[in-house]
């Protein structure tokens, strides 16, 4: 049977031309916010700086970094601090900059591990991860890979985005994940993720 012509039976009465242009806009609008670059706050990674890690790149500007201690044995290792043997560095809070969310950055111990089988464990460590799209690039000079995914849970209104990129350095592995409280931040915080993908280099 043809779709019903009005709102009566309906739970969208607008026509499906209008519907295919306005998802082709999000989808647009999305692809538009994950090219962008943010302006450069500051700087994080390397020794010195309010995270040690082993790259370095830039932040947006406002946007706050702390380094995450995460005892071993302890709970929140269990439930948030370890993630496809990775384990959480350093947390950069988007709150200052008016969003809510964070992008943070995983570190794993020295292995011959692909940022491809890193970035895959990692992925799979998080709980309703699906629709996960890996791409093959760079994150500034250094070779990595890319996934995007949605997560699903039933703590959730709908699917929520996230985004993340693995890369290699002599001393392991790192993960720079951006999640976000929902769709509508996690594509506002994409462009704060491009600058720091676009800015890494070996710390």
């Amino acid at each position: 049977m043809p779709a019903p012509a009005s709102g009566k039976g309906s739970g969208d009465a607008r026509p499906a031309g209008e519907l295919a242009e306005q998802t082709e806009a999000g989808a647009g609008a999305e692809a538009g916010a994950a090219g962008k670059v943010a302006a450069k706050g500051g700087t994080v990674g390397g020794s010195g700086s309010a995270c040690p890690l082993p790259v370095a790149f830039d932040l947006a500007a406002s946007w706050k970094p702390k380094a995450v201690d995460v005892a071993p044995d302890s709970e929140l290792a269990a439930a948030l601090g370890v993630r496809g043997g990775t384990t959480m560095a350093c947390e950069i809070d988007a709150k200052p900059a008016g969003h809510i969310g964070f992008l943070r950055v995983w570190q794993g111990e020295k292995s011959d591990r692909t940022p491809r089988q890193v970035l895959e464990a990692f992925v799979a460590d998080e709980p309703g991860a699906e629709k996960i799209t890996y791409t093959e690039g760079r994150a500034g000079d250094l070779p990595s890979t890319e996934a995007a995914y949605t997560v699903v849970s039933e703590v959730l209104d709908g699917p929520k985005k996230e985004r993340a990129f693995a890369v290699a350095t002599p001393d392991g592995p790192v993960v720079i994940h951006l999640g976000g409280l929902d769709a509508q931040e996690h594509e506002a915080m994409l462009p704060a993720y491009e600058l720091a993908r676009k800015t890494l280099r070996l710390g």
